[in-house]
């Protein structure tokens, strides 16, 4: 196995035990020999970690290779702390050959420290010890001589030029207590670093169990105890999309829900508000959650209006005393202020709800505060929590090479930050709706009564972070409004709904039944009419506007042959268009509609009959039945799902932003059906 090969097993192996690290926190790193293709002498190089990767899922495309006597080398120019941020860019001219990934600001405590394999770690018990009010003392009483403690620096040339002068003040240690931040641990080989990191980390963490006081967050608050399971998932989805609006008041934010017991236990506690406005202390925690989180000081079973009215006025004073902040610490040279609203809002009896620009980033975020809480109860079971200074967490959150690395980041995709839901997704236009939608940068929920069909297209499209399926029946109002809970409490709201959701069945007048009528009728009619009521209740209670989209049909305005029931249906959903638009528009939501010609390919409704039917009645093959219709338009090109899900991001993206009650034709030209 190479250097680099070894370096990626013992960060994959470390990072999959979020008891080591947080998702894409820490770094490891390894030196050895290569062969300089230039002068053909052996160099001895650096791989290390780049920047933003995640040591779970590291791979060598994810290193930085740097030469390490260039890099050292840098210790003989560097000017000092107040210019160190100018380091990194130093770190371009010791890259070897391409370099690999970029360089992270911790590169330098990798180069410097005197070890073959260097690992920097963010573990709950290693904070907890680093956070801890006497950390110093309790690292010297946990460890002896074999861990030592480094006074807070922020990351940086100088952090690496501390703990190599503690390395080589202490030859009997194996590690380092990074006050505020994490730990470091080094060895001669890469099992014996990887052993030494664990070794600090577990050693840690039975120092805290053994020594800790039984109830650090104190006693349980009467009336703060976490409500019932189903009343907690009911409370938290009539929630989310308030605390969600309240928190897009900057910025459209993506949500996610955490309701677990270590979450839920924190809430209840006499000591929640006096922990939780300390803040968290780590960088790659606090960069996540912000300065303070947003507490709500009512208890879970207060109404659901007085806990709205109190949000709003948290939310209120949240934002002042973010300003007042930023007022505090910020100097001519700072970035502009980025935004006021919280990051992590915490709600007793139900739990927690954090945000981010997409899911992933909210999710992370919502662990990062799970690890402070953790961090908390073991700093205040030894003895008592002391994060890093609000003055360092303003430098930390300000910090030029965080501002240089948020311009860096690719443009958002114009549907970032929006939360969809789709019915009848599971197949044909529905399926090509959610899967665009997806691609242009929306989270989706895939509903569809068909869970198999919409779990194959929730995956096909990503993970969870992207797309979660939804069983729902649209002609069950509990149905309904279970599937939209289902979808605020994946992503923390809903900005757009498409009703696609339908069935067909082709038959004359006189053939036509009752239940032919009612099923039709209740799938498209009434079930875009209760799809439409639960997104609204929820769009308003947001209170940041949204879109609901429609797919009718050129049935709508086309009298077609045998069709009576389906098409007076699509009528209906025409005419729904109007009325909501008109009724809604108040509320920022916009209502629109698409009428496609008979998209054949690809289409559940078709391959379930009705295209046997329908070609039946013109006298044409079922197989050129999409050819059948498109030489009848005036284009004569056939409609395929795609060009639906074109027209329904078209509607939503933002360049019609001052359209609503309209339909927009998908037939390639039908003039029967042309709009009056």
């Amino acid at each position: 196995m190479t250097v680099p090969e070894e370096l990626v097993a013992r960060s994959n192996a470390l990072g999959a035990d979020p008891r080591n690290t947080n998702y894409a926190g820490g770094n490891t790193s390894a030196k050895g020999e290569v062969r300089d293709p230039v002068t053909n002498q052996p160099t001895e190089v650096l791989w290390v970690k780049g920047s933003g990767g995640d040591l779970g899922t590291l791979t060598e495309a994810g290193l930085a290779v740097l030469r390490l006597d260039r890099l050292r080398a840098l210790a003989d120019v560097y000017p000092g702390v107040d210019r160190e941020d100018e380091m990194v860019a130093a770190f371009d001219y010791c890259l070897h050959g391409r370099g690999g990934a970029a360089p992270s600001i911790d590169t330098a405590m990798h180069g410097l420290v005197d070890a073959v394999h260097v690992d920097h770690l963010h573990p709950d018990s290693g904070i907890a010890l680093a956070t801890a009010a006497d950390g110093a003392a309790l690292t010297k009483e946990c460890f002896g001589d074999r861990v030592a403690w480094v006074d807070w620096r922020r990351p940086g040339f100088q952090l690496g030029l501390d703990i190599a002068a503690v390395k080589r003040a202490n030859p009997r240690a194996i590690g380092v207590i990074l006050g505020g931040h994490g730990i470091t641990a080094w060895g001669a080989t890469s099992e014996e670093c990887e052993r030494n990191s664990l070794e600090i980390i577990r050693t840690a963490e039975g120092f805290i169990a053994e020594r800790g006081k039984a109830e650090p967050f104190g006693a349980v608050v009467s009336g703060f105890e976490p409500l019932p399971e189903a009343d907690r998932l009911a409370r938290a989805a009539a929630l989310a999309p308030v605390i969600r609006g309240l928190v897009s008041t900057d910025q459209r934010q993506v949500g996610h829900y955490t309701g677990t017991e270590v979450v839920l236990d924190f809430l209840s506690r006499e000591r929640l508000e006096p922990l939780a406005a300390l803040g968290t202390s780590c960088p790659d925690h606090f960069l996540r959650t912000k300065v303070a989180p947003l507490v709500l000081d009512l208890p879970g079973t207060a109404p659901i209006e007085d806990v709205v009215a109190r949000l709003k006025e948290l939310h209120a004073a949240y934002r002042d005393s973010y300003r007042a902040y930023y007022e505090r610490h910020a100097t001519a040279e700072s970035p502009a202020m980025r935004g006021a609203d919280p990051a992590i809002v915490l709600v007793p009896g139900v739990g927690m709800f954090s945000f981010g620009k997409d899911k992933q980033t909210a999710r992370v975020a919502g662990e990062f505060y799970v690890n402070a809480i953790n961090v908390m109860r073991g700093a205040e079971a030894i003895s008592s929590y002391a994060p890093i200074p609000e003055s360092e967490k303003f430098r930390i959150e300000y910090w030029a090479l965080e501002e240089a690395k948020l311009r860096r980041m690719p443009r958002p995709k114009p549907l970032a930050g929006r939360i969809a839901l789709v019915t009848g997704a599971g197949s044909g236009i529905g399926k090509a709706i959610a899967e665009r939608l997806a691609a242009e940068g929306a989270c989706v929920a895939v509903a569809d009564l068909n869970a198999g069909a919409a779990g194959e297209t929730a995956r096909g499209i990503g993970g969870p972070d992207t797309a979660v399926a939804v069983t729902a029946d649209v002609t069950d109002a509990g149905a309904v409004a279970a599937a939209v809970d289902a979808t605020v409490l994946a992503f923390g709201g809903i900005d757009l709904v498409v009703n696609n959701a339908g069935l067909s069945i082709s038959k004359p007048l006189l053939e036509t039944t009752e239940k032919d009528w009612d099923l039709q009728h209740d799938v498209m009619a009434k079930g875009s009419f209760l799809v439409a009521q639960a997104a609204a209740k929820a769009m308003i209670a947001q209170g940041t506007g949204g879109d609901i989209v429609y797919i009718a049909s050129k049935n709508s305005v086309f009298a077609g042959p045998n069709n009576l029931a389906y098409g007076a249906a699509k009528a209906d959903q025409a005419h729904q268009v109007r009325l909501l638009a008109a009724e809604l528009g108040e509320y920022g939501i916009r209502v629109n509609g698409v009428n496609p010609d008979g998209v054949v390919r690809g289409s559940g409704i078709f391959a379930g009959g009705w295209g046997a039917q329908r070609a039946a009645v013109y006298g044409v093959p079922e197989e050129e039945l999409g050819v059948f219709y498109a030489k009848r338009t005036l284009l004569k090109r056939e409609v395929l799902p795609e060009h639906v899900a074109a027209a329904v991001f078209a509607l939503t993206a933002g360049d019609l932003g001052h359209t609503t009650g309209m339909h927009v034709p998908v037939d390639a030209g039908v003039p029967a059906a042309f709009l009056r």
